[in-house]
């Protein structure tokens, strides 16, 4: 046996990219894009056997992270998102000191 294939005294070590559950089916509904700065948006309507949802996945040079919308808070969602947007709008923009010269 070579010596890093010896089991692990701790037992199995669960790894960040493996999926502790099998993929269930999942029916791909609709895809968008966006692209804003460096970073890009995918919102992937779906459907599995448990109903609709909608997941939004972030891609920052090859780091994802997603999140996921049941169908049934879709429009609570896009409400408060617009909420968001404009205050973004209303409030005004702090202004951002330069950096200290060296």
């Amino acid at each position: 046996m070579i010596s890093n294939e010896r089991p692990s005294p701790y037992g199995h070590r669960h790894q960040p990219w493996q999926h502790s559950t099998p993929p269930s089916n999942e029916e791909m509904l609709r895809v968008e894009r966006v692209h804003i700065e460096r970073k890009t948006f995918v919102f992937m309507l779906k459907e599995n056997p448990r109903g609709r949802f909608l997941r939004i996945t972030e891609d920052v040079q090859g780091r994802r992270e997603a999140i996921i919308v049941p169908a049934t808070g879709l429009e609570e969602f896009c409400r408060m998102l617009g909420e968001m947007a404009k205050a973004s709008v209303a409030a005004p923009a702090r202004e951002t000191e330069p950096p200290p010269a060296d």
